[in-house]
This record gives structure tokens, C-alpha cells and sequence, in this order.
């Protein structure tokens, strides 16, 4: 999977993660909200969803201590990084940014 994690955040588009945990209650308002966000900001950026007990290395790597916790990369580099629920509107702008 890092490989592959690494390919996904080299894109030239921004890419969200979402690091979750199912056991999450927020993480489920998050997810909600995401769906939203896509639909905003279309084919401009990329919504992953990474589950941090199904891969702890990445969680690991990346600094993650708290669920949910956002992440925006591009071309590799981590440009934004918060733990939260974050609303539609901070998210859409956030990605539109750096698109």
C-alpha cells in the first residue's frame, strides 16, 4: 500500500485524505461531509479515504494522532494537514486553492 500511497499523492491534482477509524463517530460526519465536497470541486481533486487500522505504517509516517484527521498533497508534498471535522466550505476552498 505505500507504494501505491505514494504514487496517489505525486498527482499534479490535489489529492484529500481522509484518515479515519469505522469505530469513529466523527469520522462519520466527515465522510458525509466529503461526499458533498466532491461533489463541489469535481475532477479538480481527489478524495482518498484511509483507514488507520487497516494501515498503521501510513498513519504512522504521516504524523496522524487523532481521527478523523485531513491531509492535502500534491505532487507529493503535504500541504495541509489537520485533525477535525472540517465543513464543506473550508474543504471546497482549501482544495480549489491548490488546484
Amino acid at each position: 500500500m505505500s507504494a501505491k500511497f505514494q504514487e496517489l499523492i505525486n498527482s499534479e491534482r490535489p489529492v484529500l485524505v481522509d484518515f479515519f477509524a469505522t469505530w469513529c463517530g466523527p469520522c462519520k460526519v466527515q465522510s458525509s461531509v466529503l461526499t458533498t465536497v466532491k461533489e463541489n470541486v469535481g475532477h479538480l481533486a481527489r478524495i482518498v479515504k484511509i483507514d488507520i487500522d487497516q494501515h498503521p505504517a501510513i498513519a504512522s509516517e504521516y504524523g496522524v494522532r487523532g481521527v478523523p484527521t485531513l491531509a492535502v498533497f500534491k505532487e507529493g508534498k503535504l500541504l495541509y494537514k489537520e485533525s477535525g471535522v472540517h465543513d464543506v466550505n473550508r474543504l471546497t476552498e482549501l482544495l480549489n486553492k491548490y488546484a
